[in-house]
Formats: C-alpha cells, sequence, structure tokens
C-alpha cells in the first residue's frame, strides 16, 4: 500500500497517480486530527497555486477540515505560499493549508502545511500529522455550499492581504519610480498577479495562467529562464530582472546584461543591505549547501552563523525562537527579520530592487563591493537522473569514506550533516546529495568562478558515475 510522507517541503506526487483527492483527503483528515489535537484555535487558512486541479484539491481540503468543525478562510483564487503564511499571521489562523508542488515538474501537486506563526510547520509536528492518516474507508463529506452557508468556510483575498503588507514595509513610490527598470518572469506562477499590481511599469513575462508551465518545471534556476535571460540581454533600459517559481516563495535574479544572480549572490547582498545599511542585526541561518562566503562575510560583519539540514522548516525552528536576521537556502529560499520566517521570492527581490534605489548603484556594482570583501566565486550543480540502486550506491560510498580525491581535487576533510561535503582546500568543496522532493541525485560544487566550479563537479561527475 502507498504510504503518504512529507518530505524536505510537503507532500508532493505526480497528479492522477498518488496524488488523488482522495489521498488529498486522508492529508486533511490527519490535518484536522492534528489541529484539534494541539490548539483550541480551530482556525486554518486554505490556498492553491496555478498547477491543474489546485482549486478541486483546495475546496476538498476546505470541506474536509469544516467536517471537522474548523472554520476554514479559502482562497478566493490563485495565491503563493508566503501569502498562506501571512494571512495566517494576519487572520489569527492556527494552521495554514496551501496546495502546491512549489518547483516540481508540472505533473506534480503538493500540500504543504504552514503554521500560526507564519511560516512552515516545524519537523516535530508534520510527524505528528504523518501518523494521524488513516487508509481505510473516508466518511462522506458534506457539499462546499452547505459549509459556506453554515459559514465553517468564508473566502477570503490573501493576494489584498499580501499587498497592504508591502505597501506598509517598503518605500512604494521609490519602487514604482524604479519600475522602467524592472523586469519580472512570474514562470506561471502564482507570484504573477502581485508585480503588475505593484510596479505597472515593469516588463513582464510568463504572467497569465497556464497550469501546464509551457512544459517547463517553474523552479528559478538559469536553464528554465534563458527566454528572460535574453529579454534582459537584448534591452537596453533593464537595469535587473526577478523571476519566482510556482508559488512565488523561491528567488532568481538576473543582473543588467541577463547573467544570473544566484541566491548565494542574493544572500550576501542581503546581509550587507539589513546589517550595514539599515543597521539591523541577528543571526544567519543557512543551509549546509549554501557558500562558504556566507561565513566570511559573517564574520566581517561580526554576525553569527548557524548551519542546518537543507529543508527550510529548519532554518525556521531558528526563526520562530531565536534573533535570526536572514535565514536563507542554495535553492533561492530566503527569509528576513521584519516579514515572516518564510521564503518568500518577491519580497527579497523588491528589498534587493530597493538596495539598489537606495545606493543608487546596479546590482553589478553591489556585487562587486561584496566581492572586494569575500572574494569573487561560484557556487554550481548538477541534478543527476539516475536510477535508484545507483543513486543508493553512491551515498554508501559516501558514508563508507570510499571517496579520498575526485580526478586531481584530493579530500581534506568531510562533512555529513545532510549529504556529504568534501572540502578540497583553497576555500573549494564539492556536495553530493539526494533530493528530498525528486528522483534526483545533486552534485554542487564551489570554486573561484564557474568555470573552476564545473571542472570540480565533472572531477566528481567521473569519479562517482
Amino acid at each position: 500500500m502507498y504510504t503518504i510522507k512529507f518530505g524536505t517541503d510537503g507532500w508532493r506526487e505526480i497528479i492522477a497517480d498518488n496524488y488523488t483527492v482522495e489521498n488529498v483527503k486522508r492529508v486533511s483528515h490527519a490535518t484536522a486530527e492534528w489541529l484539534k489535537n494541539t490548539s483550541t484555535n480551530h482556525t486554518c487558512t486554505v490556498g492553491y497555486d496555478c498547477r491543474f486541479g489546485g482549486k478541486m484539491f483546495a475546496e476538498n481540503t476546505a470541506r474536509v477540515l469544516a467536517s471537522h468543525g474548523i472554520k476554514v478562510y479559502l482562497s478566493e483564487g490563485f495565491c503563493s505560499t508566503p501569502m498562506i503564511s501571512l494571512a495566517n499571521t494576519k487572520l489569527g489562523t492556527y494552521a495554514g493549508i496551501i496546495i502546491t508542488a512549489s518547483h516540481n515538474p508540472p505533473s506534480y501537486n503538493g500540500y504543504k502545511i504552514k503554521a500560526h506563526y507564519g511560516g512552515p510547520a516545524i519537523p516535530a509536528e508534520i510527524e505528528k500529522v504523518e501518523a494521524l492518516i488513516q487508509y481505510s474507508e473516508l466518511p462522506e463529506t458534506a457539499s462546499l455550499e452547505s459549509f459556506i452557508e453554515s459559514g465553517l468556510i468564508v473566502y477570503a483575498n490573501f493576494e489584498d492581504i499580501y499587498m497592504d503588507h508591502i505597501a506598509s514595509k517598503f518605500d512604494v513610490a521609490r519602487l514604482k519610480a524604479y519600475a522602467p527598470q524592472f523586469s519580472y518572469d512570474a514562470m506561471y506562477g502564482a507570484g504573477q498577479n502581485v508585480i503588475r499590481r505593484l510596479l505597472p511599469g515593469a516588463a513582464l513575462m510568463h504572467c497569465d495562467y497556464n497550469p501546464g508551465f509551457n512544459g517547463t518545471a517553474p523552479e528559478p534556476i538559469l536553464k528554465n529562464l534563458m527566454e528572460f535571460s535574453e529579454m534582459i540581454a537584448n534591452s537596453s533600459g533593464i537595469a535587473c530582472g526577478l523571476a519566482t517559481d510556482g508559488d512565488a516563495d523561491r528567488i532568481g535574479f538576473f543582473d543588467s546584461k541577463g547573467r544570473f544572480v544566484d541566491s548565494h549572490h542574493l544572500i550576501l547582498l542581503l546581509m550587507q543591505y539589513l546589517h550595514h545599511d539599515k543597521g539591523l542585526s541577528g543571526k544567519i541561518v543557512k543551509s549546509f549547501s549554501v557558500s562558504s562566503k556566507i561565513d566570511k562575510l559573517a564574520k566581517h560583519l561580526n554576525l553569527e552563523t548557524i548551519t542546518t539540514k537543507i529543508g527550510f522548516k529548519y532554518i525556521c525552528e531558528y526563526m520562530i525562537t531565536d534573533d535570526v536576521l536572514i535565514g536563507a537556502e542554495e535553492s533561492g529560499g530566503i527569509a528576513v527579520k521584519g516579514h515572516i520566517p518564510e521564503r518568500d521570492g518577491i519580497w527579497m527581490g523588491l528589498l534587493v530592487l530597493e538596495y539598489m534605489a537606495k545606493t543608487g548603484k546596479s546590482i553589478e556594482q553591489l556585487i562587486d563591493d561584496t566581492y572586494a570583501i569575500v572574494g569573487a566565486f561560484a557556487v554550481e550543480r548538477y541534478d543527476l537522473h539516475i536510477e535508484e540502486s545507483q543513486k543508493q550506491a553512491i551515498i554508501a560510498s559516501c558514508k563508507n569514506n570510499q571517496y579520498s580525491a575526485f580526478g586531481d581535487y584530493k579530500v581534506e576533510r568531510i562533512e555529513d550533516m545532510d549529504g556529504f561535503k568534501f572540502h578540497l582546500g583553497n576555500e573549494e568543496w564539492v556536495m553530493i546529495r539526494p533530493s528530498g522532493t525528486e528522483p534526483v541525485l545533486r552534485v554542487y560544487a564551489e570554486s573561484k568562478d564557474s568555470a573552476s566550479a564545473y571542472k570540480i563537479l565533472d572531477a566528481c561527475k567521473a569519479a562517482i558515475l
């Protein structure tokens, strides 16, 4: 029998295979039981992104929750993951559900659970939900209309709540003035309306409804954003570009020449802006796969760093209990003090834009300023689609310390917090880790530039395959 398991960030499966209305209802019954067992505040937000069947799955989730006596605020239309998390804090709900598979390929959908503090439910709580999932025959659930009539389900506009929050935190007039130099690629995802509403002068791409994402996984990495990159490169007036993933919690960024600015660089820029320019302090909580330059800049700024396993839920645990300035991961998920303890691609993009607007510097100049402190670098990644047996064999070899070198690169020390990071000296490393949400083996490398990082990746790939 298929067993529903939550991965790095939520439960995700292929639509009509294991991701069915019936299984969504199973998870929703378990979520309802968990909520009732955990709190006397029996309220929940429910939303969905632009994926196929999102509205249907969300409505069925709302019906199941309401059948347990839980009051549900159901999204009027598609919304982003950060909108659900923010709505929890604004509406005072105990939990939130967003129907999304984030950056996964179009054939997937998923189910994320958010908490009352405005971020992902911590792993210990997710385990409680998993333990409550039942595989027996499901009870009949009353119609959506009957729950609306009883007041247990009410519609809410999470996008308006989010837009009001932006207006309270940013110098919107300054951002609007910069809009003609700004471009945005929504990747057909749930962030598409925000920039259209906020910065009407911006150049927009893929900001329309397409649940198949035109056949491309809505992950904001360079190979998925070549059309956007070329548009920026061929334009004389665009200073930078923002891209967000399917549920708009991850960020991709481009400079004026259409060159990709990865999250490692964005984390460094945000550290500079929030601490040096805005005078904010706090710890830097980072996932295991981010650049070692984060530690170097933190030391320069006299900020403490904490490293976690990969998955924003681990970062969130620190953000809700400690004084954290930035929580960040390699895959484009970043959260900051002054917002919610949640990844938010649009929010981070607006912060970078505000940094540029206030300093009068281009993104290229800001990066050069950072290089002057930490040195130039690049982190690159291969996603190896290999058979599960081969993937497990490689991981077993890592566990058994069978890799002392990758070609000419000698291993000096190994960290195994989450995956295996092989330090090679000269501020270089290579890391091997199986994906928590896809049948993929990820290999990362850091070096002084992209060419050098790819040489390390090629050497690693040759050694393990």
